[in-house]
């Protein structure tokens, strides 16, 4: 799992095998330790409760929780992200997307085995 938070932004990017198992109905985890004492939590989990992409950040977890019906369907499709817009009483909103990790064009030290296929290009119409 990859995590960008980016001002109002959270943006996450699952490999296969996590979109499996959040599709299967469990979570995907991560703790990104900065001391002994101080470490984030980040997870992604499907839930039949909830009708559209939520977060939360409780107990130093960020959670965003995913409609089960729209996660089943992601997974099983071409289709790239789950988005969603999350309104904060101050008027503002939290923009979520959840995405399929590709493959890198120019592949990596780090490079992922999991990561999904590229999506082929269209044909060049000239």
């Amino acid at each position: 799992m990859k995590v960008r938070i980016h001002a109002n932004s959270i943006r996450v990017r699952l490999t296969q095998s996590e979109v499996r198992r959040i599709a299967g109905g469990s979570s995907v985890e991560q703790t990104t330790a900065f001391s002994p004492l101080a470490k984030l939590c980040s997870r992604v989990e499907s839930s039949p409760q909830v009708q559209k992409p939520i977060a939360t950040f409780e107990n130093h977890c960020l959670t965003l929780r995913l409609p089960s019906i729209e996660v089943r369907r992601w997974a099983e499709s071409e289709e790239v992200g789950i988005e969603a817009e999350q309104p904060i009483e101050d008027g503002t909103s939290l923009h979520l997307l959840v995405e399929k990790d590709f493959e890198c064009l120019h592949p990596r030290g780090e490079e992922i085995a999991d990561a999904f296929p590229r999506p082929a290009r269209a044909a060049d119409p000239s």
